[in-house]
């Protein structure tokens, strides 16, 4: 009878134990999906500005980007103006977070004494193992330009009025990064009736990654022809050297384009880099975090 009673507690304790075992293993398994669950991409591009264009990257909520872009005058401007060092187109902007994935911005930039704001909102981001894989963001942008022309003193701001919409498409590999940027830009008034209100480009970036905090970058903005017809423009082709310094991102500019706004400097870019119309200068971000969740969330 012993025996008996033996063998069943053994039994019994074996049911159990698989029983935890199960739930044990059921855990894990748990664990282990969660974990390989894609994430999402972070740092496809150091900060929110690519050289001229914007990038996907948005400001974290709660946290304030600020921004200089600065360029010299043209090099072919001889030994006189130094060699372009002695003009210079500042724009400074100041870009807030509203959530993680709405940004929006203002700027002033001394070229035609132009005021822009814009907003931009991450639609998709890509995703690691297999995910979602480009990030993507849309951007809508407004300038309008206060230089008195004596020779347009009737126009009103309506007149002076400029507005683009881009859809950035980037996507983060090892070592470099990618972005597309499919553009259409609204100017209320043209120079003649030869000229376009509605223009459409596409621009495209890379970002090669020299070290951690080093790297190469290239751009150019191709407007399809036959739209700006009154001035000979060119496609805005611009390469920077760029460095991330602790809490700023800094880069050595060189470009065919004097503006830093999207409705100008795709549709007005008149330097030529084949004749020595280059733009010498330099853009700095510095973000400052002005909430508790800013500390945690910016990643530049």
């Amino acid at each position: 009878m012993r025996n008996k009673l033996l063998i069943g507690c053994l039994l019994l304790l074996g049911s159990v134990a698989r029983a935890q075992d199960t739930t044990l293993l059921g855990r894990l398994g748990d664990s282990l999906q969660a974990e390989s669950k894609p994430g999402p991409v972070t740092g496809t591009f150091k900060g929110i500005y690519f050289i001229q264009l914007q990038t996907n990257e948005t400001v974290a909520r709660g946290a304030l980007n600020f921004e200089i872009q600065h360029r010299f005058g043209q090099l072919n401007s001889g030994a006189y103006n130094f060699f372009g060092l002695d003009n210079a187109t500042l724009r400074l902007g100041l870009d807030y977070g509203l959530t993680d994935w709405w940004t929006i911005g203002v700027g002033r930039s001394s070229y035609l004494k132009t005021f822009d704001g814009y907003t931009k909102f991450k639609l998709w981001r890509q995703k690691e193992s297999g995910g979602m894989p480009i990030s993507v963001t849309l951007m809508g942008t407004i300038s309008n330009y206060t230089q008195n022309f004596s020779d347009e003193s009737y126009l009103d701001a309506n007149y002076r009025t400029a507005y683009a919409t881009q859809l950035i498409l980037a996507r983060k590999f090892r070592y470099f990064s990618l972005e597309l940027v499919p553009t259409y830009i609204r100017s209320n008034l043209v120079p003649t009736t030869a000229d376009k209100n509605d223009l459409f480009a596409v621009s495209g970036g890379a970002r090669v990654r020299l070290t951690r905090r080093m790297s190469l970058d290239g751009e150019y903005n191709y407007l399809f022809p036959n739209q700006v017809n009154s001035t000979k423009v060119y496609n805005a082709l611009s390469f920077a050297w760029e460095m991330e310094t602790g809490g700023h991102v800094f880069q050595l500019v060189f470009t065919n384009a004097q503006s830093m706004v999207p409705t100008q400097f795709i549709s007005q870019t008149t330097g030529n880099w084949g004749d020595g119309g280059i733009y010498f200068g330099f853009n700095i971000a510095r973000n400052f975090n002005l909430t508790s969740h800013a500390k945690k969330s910016v990643k530049y």
